[in-house]
């Protein structure tokens, strides 16, 4: 379950003052981070979703670099995603507009790799027909090969096979190379490629997976990996893998364990949803689970509770504003709580829409300015069941997340903004990035 169709809806960046109240603790003081984690700095991309001629949210994806082959290693950009289970990137071998867009995989030029057929058997550099498979991502297909090559987290050229895979950062597993990418979404998108964090019975084999062979082959102190999303666009977001990162953590870690690991997903149990003090009763009847996933940018809620969700969460705002961030305006806490006791609290800050919408009685020529919440209604199937929730990007942009592979259980605490950088300093790159000023309300007639 890769939401891909729900990078989607995270808009304009936050501003100071609106975030002063939710900065937790002290940025000036700087925790060292050991040497066996390897952190890895996220690029930030918006995409503008327009209706009716009219900017009206904007797609965000986050990803890092992850380098294959050897000796001489070919770096990619890839959504590091714990809705899905396969690592793919495009082919050489494909040539389509949407391919030609992206950074493709060469596997003539790397001596490590290996083609395979769908059972994991090399096949001769002479075949002429390969093994294929076909993944769904959200609203995209892949269709791809099967090869075994060297993943490193790092630059690693000049290293043999061997030596690599003594290295803790570097791990031979199963990778699909795409020859088919739909266009939608991934023409939109500057990332290359898509690596699954899900347990292995997201794959069609363990090795496909990537944090579990890396769990399993190299010895890991700690078989956790940690994901910060930054307030801010000064600042990189990250993924840490090896342990999490204390110096984004500023509160106790608070654990949830996976509920039913077996079907592959972060899943949690939900016990109850609340606004203002307000459950709902689809939670209080039993049945709900959450699934953090950090291919989704929005807060997925089942969809015979959305609509109510909407009204409970939408403010209006009074004097009528030309321009307004409703992440900045007042309303009421949305709150989680999981097993354990584990209460995650959202606030207007973390689940609005940055744009508000502007009502229009056209009889009475009556305007009315209202703030809303950025949901993602989600039918239910038949794996997740009807009450199915997504922590997406407003949940785990205030919670710093964990996720311990080998005790299959979810870390939360609250996250740590550090201090912004200099343009000079930055390790990270902010693609098409929305303007700053507050956004106009989107005029709806009635």
């Amino acid at each position: 379950m890769a939401l891909l169709h729900a990078l989607v809806l995270s808009l304009l960046p936050l501003t100071v003052t609106a975030l002063a109240k939710s900065i937790v603790g002290n940025s000036s003081v700087q925790k060292a981070v050991p040497a066996s984690i390897v952190t890895i700095p996220l690029d930030k991309q918006y995409v503008p979703v327009v209706r009716n001629e009219k900017i009206v949210s904007y797609k965000t994806a986050y990803f890092g670099k992850v380098f294959l082959g050897l000796p001489q290693q070919q770096a990619f950009t890839v959504v590091f995603d714990t809705g899905s289970g396969h690592f793919f990137l495009p082919s050489a071998r494909c040539k389509t507009e949407t391919c030609l867009k992206h950074s493709r995989f060469n596997g003539t030029a790397s001596e490590s790799a290996v083609d395979l057929d769908h059972e994991g058997r090399a096949v001769l550099p002479t075949a002429k027909v390969r093994d294929q498979v076909n993944i769904a991502y959200g609203t995209g297909e892949v269709t791809g090969e099967f090869v075994r090559e060297t993943v490193c987290l790092g630059n690693r050229s000049g290293l043999t096979v061997e030596a690599a895979q003594k290295r803790p950062e570097c791990v031979r597993i199963r990778v699909i190379t795409a020859t088919e990418l739909t266009k939608e979404p991934f023409d939109s998108f500057k990332f290359d490629g898509v690596l699954g964090l899900g347990f292995d019975s997201l794959a069609v084999d363990p090795e496909f997976s990537f944090f579990g062979q890396m769990a399993k082959l190299n010895d890991l102190k700690e078989a956790t990996f940690g994901y910060f999303l930054s307030r801010t666009d000064s600042v990189a977001s990250e993924i840490s893998f090896g342990g999490h990162d204390e110096r984004r953590v500023g509160s106790k870690m608070e654990w949830v364990p996976v509920h039913k690991p077996e079907l592959g997903f972060w899943q949690l149990q939900v016990k109850s949803v609340s606004v203002a003090g307000e459950a709902l009763p689809l939670c209080e009847e039993g049945g709900c689970v959450a699934i953090a996933d950090t291919g989704t940018s929005l807060l997925g809620a089942p969809r015979q509770v959305s609509q109510r969700l909407h009204w409970l969460l939408a403010r209006k705002v009074p004097d009528n504003p030309s321009e307004i961030d409703c992440r900045g305006f007042e309303g009421p806490d949305l709150v989680f709580e999981l097993a354990d006791g584990v209460k995650l609290t959202l606030g207007p800050e973390d689940y609005s829409r940055a744009t508000a919408m502007r009502v229009l009685q056209t009889k009475t020529n009556n305007s009315q300015v209202i703030c809303r919440a950025s949901l993602l209604p989600m039918d239910g199937d038949e794996v997740l069941g009807p009450k199915a929730w997504i922590l997406g990007e407003p949940a785990l942009r205030k919670y710093y997340t964990a996720y311990d592979w080998k005790n299959q259980r979810i870390g939360f605490a609250l996250a740590v903004q550090p201090p912004e950088l200099l343009e000079s300093e930055r390790t990270h790159t902010i693609y098409d990035a929305p303007p700053t000023e507050p956004p106009t309300p989107t005029l709806v007639k009635v």
